[in-house]
């Protein structure tokens, strides 16, 4: 990754991409219920999205992604599926553990490693 984010607030920014999807505008209590958080860790997260530029958060505390937010968002999202895919349909690891390991790696790959990941995936699906 180009611009270094920590694991938690990549963590962040899925779950908001992921919750927009519902909603556009998402409230900090939707966060913390999603990640199993209190709304302390939401609300020093959201400053820190905020002062880096992935999410604006209008009056009353609704929170969004901005263009930059929801690409680095997708990215991390699709990090996410590529490895959940890989280790499910190709080393078959069950469900529910390729979830939780993907959740774990998806934070320190290189772009190289999932643009090869990803073709391995391609031919050998």
């Amino acid at each position: 990754m180009a611009d270094k984010i920590s694991a938690s607030s990549q963590d962040y920014l899925e779950a908001i991409l992921e919750l927009s999807k519902e909603n556009q505008w998402i409230r900090s209590v939707d966060i913390a219920e999603k990640l199993n958080v209190s709304r302390a860790s939401v609300n020093r997260a959201i400053g820190i999205l905020k002062q880096a530029g992935y999410i604006v958060q209008e009056r009353y505390s609704q929170i969004a992604l901005t263009e930059l937010g929801a690409c680095k968002a997708q990215e991390i999202k699709d990090r996410h599926i590529a490895l959940k895919t890989f280790l499910n349909k190709m080393l078959n690891v069950s469900e529910s553990i390729a979830e939780e390991d993907a959740c774990k790696m998806e934070h320190n790959m290189s772009t190289e490693t999932l643009e090869k990941l990803k073709l391995y995936i391609e031919k050998n699906l």
